[in-house]
């Protein structure tokens, strides 16, 4: 019975720290957490919504699947080498790389949605010096699946493949709101084992 009530209790402690995440990240985000809805309005994008599944090619040809990275906490940014926004935001990408990179529970993926591919895409990523993962969906199929109006569009998604935070436009990745809230959400594993 105390192993019940001991297992209860920790499935109630994590509901409460994901829902205090998720109002961190909206926080954090807001204004710009919103999705198009029907007919053209705007509307924000359902908290606990299942990211669509994808399987994307790196620059090196290696697939990575969203499947592949269930328990860990993904960072999807859509961009494009055109965008002018994009261009904007990457170095803070980087930056926030650059903090992360040694946290195995966090990915962080930029999908460029080039139709030039590899082609495009590799040349501006080793100017920029850009070190984290970017994928190639010249068909745009994250972008459909997803309902990516333009780009950048940025989804955080948790360790259950939920989508826990949307932004549409360019945003500063490395500002230090955004870093704590997605430290806040890195660090539920370890307060749900301990």
């Amino acid at each position: 019975m105390a192993g019940k009530q001991k297992l209860l209790a920790g499935v109630g402690i994590a509901v409460i720290i994901g829902a205090v995440v998720v109002v961190m990240l909206f926080e954090v985000l807001k204004p710009s957490i919103a999705t198009r809805g029907g007919a053209g309005g705007i509307t924000t994008v359902p908290a606990g919504k299942m990211a669509a599944p994808f399987a994307l090619k790196d620059l090196n040809g290696r697939l990575v699947t969203l499947d592949d990275l269930r328990g860990k906490v993904v960072f999807l940014n859509v961009w494009a080498t055109w965008c002018g926004p994009c261009r904007e935001e990457m170095p803070s990408i980087e930056t926030l790389y650059d903090e992360f990179k040694g946290n195995k529970d966090l990915v962080i993926l930029a999908v460029s949605q080039d139709t030039e591919g590899l082609a495009a895409v590799e040349p501006y990523v080793e100017k920029n010096g850009y070190h984290f993962e970017v994928l190639l969906d010249p068909q745009n199929k994250v972008g459909e699946s997803y309902d990516v109006g333009g780009v950048p569009e940025t989804f955080i998604i948790d360790r259950d493949g939920r989508i826990v935070a949307h932004h549409m436009g360019a945003f500063d990745w490395s500002s230090a709101d955004f870093r704590a809230a997605l430290r806040e959400l890195l660090d539920q594993k370890e307060k749900i084992d301990s």
